[in-house]
């Protein structure tokens, strides 16, 4: 990897490709989302949460097998929305370092890996225009990486708040795919239906203020896509 911060000067005719598959990590059954993309990313996919070493953090299932994403054929995704983590492409964001000590932390700047096969190909989309400014791909990638910048900061405290409320439950899943094949997805937690429906007083009041109940429900209304995964993967097997 060679990471870079990206300018107009050095990188004034640099183009990227926006290239999708297996080599560029598509293959995978579960992708990390952020509660901001759970309005586009509950009409298409199942919204589930797992506890990790950086502590809960909320996936997409794509698939049921080992590098399996049932929305993805050959070079482009099949569904409308693709998670933020990988729309990003050879981009990320770091914090610029402050100029002394005790300095407030710096900004966070895009970067790009110059390493990355979709880097530097005459095909690809402008990062900046002929006669300076951003290109419109470049502020797409800006508002991509600001999605997961927002995500990573401030998921943690959406999380919690749904633990306190009692509203993720950890569950087993089982996906039966026919009579006679079917899947154990273990140490998962779903949004507790149940619980969601016997909010009230305060807490329901608290959780609407913040905007976190439209969240809950939206990740309960994603597990509806279970079947759409059920459907997908007897699809391919017949394919």
């Amino acid at each position: 990897m060679n990471r870079v911060l990206i300018n107009n000067i050095d990188h004034a005719d640099l183009k990227v490709a926006i290239g999708v598959g297996a080599s560029y990590g598509d293959s995978v059954n579960q992708m990390l989302i952020f509660p901001s993309e759970f309005e586009e990313a509950q009409r298409h996919f199942p919204i589930v949460f797992r506890q990790s070493e950086d502590g809960m953090q909320a996936l997409v299932l794509l698939g049921l097998d080992r590098d399996e994403n049932l929305f993805l054929e050959n070079d482009r995704w099949t569904s409308a929305y693709v998670p933020a983590s990988q729309r990003r492409g050879p981009f990320s964001m770091a914090m610029t370092r402050p100029q002394s000590d005790g300095e407030a932390p710096g900004e966070p700047m895009i970067h790009v890996d110059l390493d990355d096969p979709r880097v530097g190909v005459e095909d690809g989309f402008p990062l900046f225009l002929q006669h300076g400014g951003n290109a419109p791909y470049l502020d797409h990638i800006a508002s991509v990486l600001g999605v997961i910048y927002d995500g990573l900061t401030g998921a943690p405290q959406v999380y919690a708040a749904l633990e306190e409320a009692g509203l993720l439950q950890p569950v087993t899943m089982n996906i039966q795919i026919n009579e006679e094949k079917g899947y154990d997805l273990p140490d998962l937690f779903v949004i507790d239906q149940q619980a969601l429906a016997n909010l009230s007083g305060e807490r329901l009041e608290a959780l609407h203020r913040s905007g976190l109940l439209r969240a809950a429900i939206m990740a309960a209304a994603s597990l509806g896509n279970v079947a759409r995964l059920i459907d997908l993967k007897n699809k391919r097997a017949g394919a």
